[in-house]
This record gives C-alpha cells, sequence and structure tokens, in this order.
C-alpha cells in the first residue's frame, strides 16, 4: 500500500514538472482570471481606477501520511479585504527585489508556520487577475514531512486540507454567481465537505486542472 502510494506521489510530481512552468521564468500577464466567466460585465466603479498590485501565492502540496492534498486557509473574519474566504497562503510581493516565488515561500511561513525548508516549489501555473486589482502569480510547492502548524491569527481563522484529486475533478468545478454591486457576477466554486471554495482560488484551481490536463 505504502509503495503504491509513493509511486502515485513520484508521478503526479513528475506531471507537475513536465507541465509547470518553471519557477523563475520571467513574469507574464495574467491568462485568467474573475473576468473569464463576466465577459463585458462592467467593474464596480469603486474599483475601476484601482491600483494593479503583484502578488503570490503558493499551493502547498501534502503527498505523505494518504493521497494527495492541498492545504488552504480560511482568511480571518476581521480582514478589510476577501475575510472569510478559503484562499491559498499567499501575499503581496514585497517591493525592492523580492522575487514571486520569495514572496509565496515567505507568505506561507507568515500565515501558516510552514517554513522554507520544509517547501519544495516545482514550479509556477499562469498568473491570475482579480476584480479587486492583483495580479496574482500562483506556484505549486511539495511540504515535507516534519512540519508544524501555526496559523497568524491576525490573518487566518482555520487552515485544512482538501484532496487533490476532488479538486482537479471536472464535475466539481462548479459555475455560480451572485449579485455584487448591483450586477450579477459569475465564478467558479468547489464546495467541499462545508467549506466553500470560490471566486480567485477556484479560478486558479480551475487553471491548473487545464495545464496539468486540459
Amino acid at each position: 500500500m505504502a509503495t503504491t502510494a509513493m509511486r502515485e506521489a513520484e508521478t503526479l510530481v513528475a506531471h507537475l514538472r513536465d507541465r509547470l512552468d518553471p519557477i523563475d521564468a520571467p513574469p507574464e500577464r495574467p491568462r485568467f482570471g474573475d473576468a473569464d466567466l463576466n465577459g463585458d460585465a462592467p467593474v464596480p466603479p469603486e474599483l475601476a481606477d484601482v491600483e494593479i498590485r503583484d502578488a503570490a501565492v503558493i499551493a502547498p502540496l501534502i503527498l505523505h501520511d494518504g493521497p494527495p492534498r492541498l492545504l488552504l486557509t480560511e482568511r480571518a473574519s476581521h480582514l478589510p479585504r476577501h475575510a472569510g474566504q478559503i484562499s491559498f497562503p499567499g501575499g503581496r510581493i514585497d517591493a525592492g527585489g523580492e522575487t514571486a516565488a520569495q514572496a509565496a515561500v515567505r507568505e506561507l511561513e507568515e500565515e501558516v508556520g510552514i517554513g522554507g525548508h520544509h517547501v519544495e516549489l516545482i514550479g509556477r501555473f499562469d498568473s491570475y487577475a482579480t476584480v479587486t486589482g492583483y495580479h496574482v502569480t500562483p506556484f505549486v510547492g511539495v511540504i515535507k514531512p516534519g512540519f508544524t502548524l501555526r496559523p497568524d491569527p491576525g490573518e487566518v481563522a482555520d487552515v485544512f486540507e482538501t484532496p487533490f484529486d476532488f479538486l482537479m475533478d471536472p464535475a466539481n468545478h462548479q459555475r455560480h454567481s451572485r449579485e455584487w454591486q448591483g450586477h450579477v457576477r459569475h465564478y467558479y466554486a468547489m464546495p467541499w465537505e462545508g467549506r466553500y471554495i470560490w471566486g480567485a482560488t477556484a479560478g486558479m484551481l480551475k487553471s491548473l486542472h487545464d495545464r496539468l490536463y486540459g
């Protein structure tokens, strides 16, 4: 059983290395974003001239102790933006020479306490533009055994794992909508065991699926 799981993990990592971009590839303009399912729907006026900010996130892949899972966070309820939403660990890229990869690893440690020595970045997938003005560069990183979670209560309300196979199954890539600022907005959602994974996080998971299996 353990040997089979190890072989499956090795096969997945090899596939990720083959299909993802190198972690040090030059920055790119987002190919995917919140606008993908909304066509010409107007942007809320307060966001029309929002400053574009570069950010990076990491999709932390856990391959030991069972089938592959991705580590996700629930953002703290008091945050001014995206409060309570499910997200990847990540945040803004610091000015002054920090790379997107460095920012993703730094944010992983700041948000959930997993240090860089417990992470092996595998590659980068397609950048994503949010309606709130973030250009997000996402990475996949394998989390090595022996880590201890230490969520920052100022940013994170909860940390949980979701099966990779569930998130990569097209049957679970639902299209939902809701009214926001007087307009109906459409988005991807992947509800799982009471967790509502939606918006930019679900959109990036959909783009990861397309990169790996599309």
